[in-house]
């Protein structure tokens, strides 16, 4: 006996809360826009800039329940769309997070979507054209997906190399936003709003988290994004001194070289 139950995924998420966002652009607007459309959007930005948070707030905003997935080496296309298990002795059929996602007309977002193995992406691509579909060839099934089901995938093209770059045929699938880091008096407010801190706290932060991103190509990946400024923030309203909550949640997370350590403990020090 074959039936099917269940979701491989975590359940749909539907916000009770506002998620804060802060808009820096036109992230908003486009976003509505392609969703009214159906369009799949594509968002780029560096790490820790709120690409994740944004999409939790357009879900909030939309009224549509959100399934993330956290795309890796080894997501496989089973992983993403679903799986034949033996259970006692029956053969069921579970949803994956993306055909959850489809038949709940929820938003699906696949986060670092690079990271997946390229024969996983492909499964997307009836999504985003006309044919909004999601052919499930264990099943036999045609999934159609429905007016609210949207797509959106992030992936940071700084930091990819050649062999992780998305794929033309797969870029231009999408509508693109780019996101970066805010501008200082922006990027301050949402570190006082979401770390718990004062102003000129915040402000501090910020000036930090601009010093560590000069250091790209120096001995740095990529420089401190707002999400770690946000973690030193609330470690400092717990009651850390601001050396020591900027050590644990800026430097070391961003640096094992003992060169770059001392070179970030040193901007620490000029800051705080």
């Amino acid at each position: 006996m074959t039936a099917a139950i269940g979701s491989l995924s975590s359940p749909l998420a539907r916000p009770v809360d506002e998620p804060y966002y802060q808009p820096v652009g036109d992230e908003v607007d486009v976003f509505t826009a392609a969703a009214a459309d159906s369009l799949p959007v594509m968002l780029k930005g560096p790490t820790g800039c709120g690409k994740t948070r944004f999409v939790e707030h357009m879900a909030w905003k939309l009224g549509r329940p959100l399934v993330t997935v956290a795309c890796h080496d080894d997501l496989t296309t089973s992983d993403l769309v679903g799986r034949y298990l033996i259970i006692g002795d029956e053969t069921v059929w579970l949803d994956g997070p993306l055909t959850a996602a489809v038949r709940a007309g929820a938003i699906c977002y696949l986060d670092e979507v690079v990271e997946a193995r390229k024969d996983t992406t492909v499964v997307i691509h009836p999504l985003t054209d006309t044919r909004r579909a999601l052919p499930l060839e264990k099943r036999g099934e045609y999934l159609v997906a429905p007016a609210g089901f949207m797509l959106v995938v992030s992936y940071n093209p700084g930091y990819q190399s050649v062999l992780k770059e998305m794929k033309p045929s797969t870029r231009q699938r999408f509508v693109a936003v780019d996101f970066d880091y805010p501008a200082p008096e922006v990027e301050a407010g949402i570190v006082a709003h979401e770390g718990g801190v004062d102003a000129p706290t915040a402000g501090r932060l910020v000036k930090l988290g601009g010093l560590t991103r000069k250091l790209r190509g120096a001995g740095l990946d990529e420089g401190a994004g707002t999400r770690l400024l946000v973690h030193a923030a609330r470690l400092i309203a717990r009651g850390m001194s601001p050396a020591a909550a900027c050590t644990a949640a800026i430097a070391r997370p961003l640096a094992d070289e003992p060169d770059t350590r001392e070179a970030l403990d040193d901007l620490i020090a000029a800051v705080f």
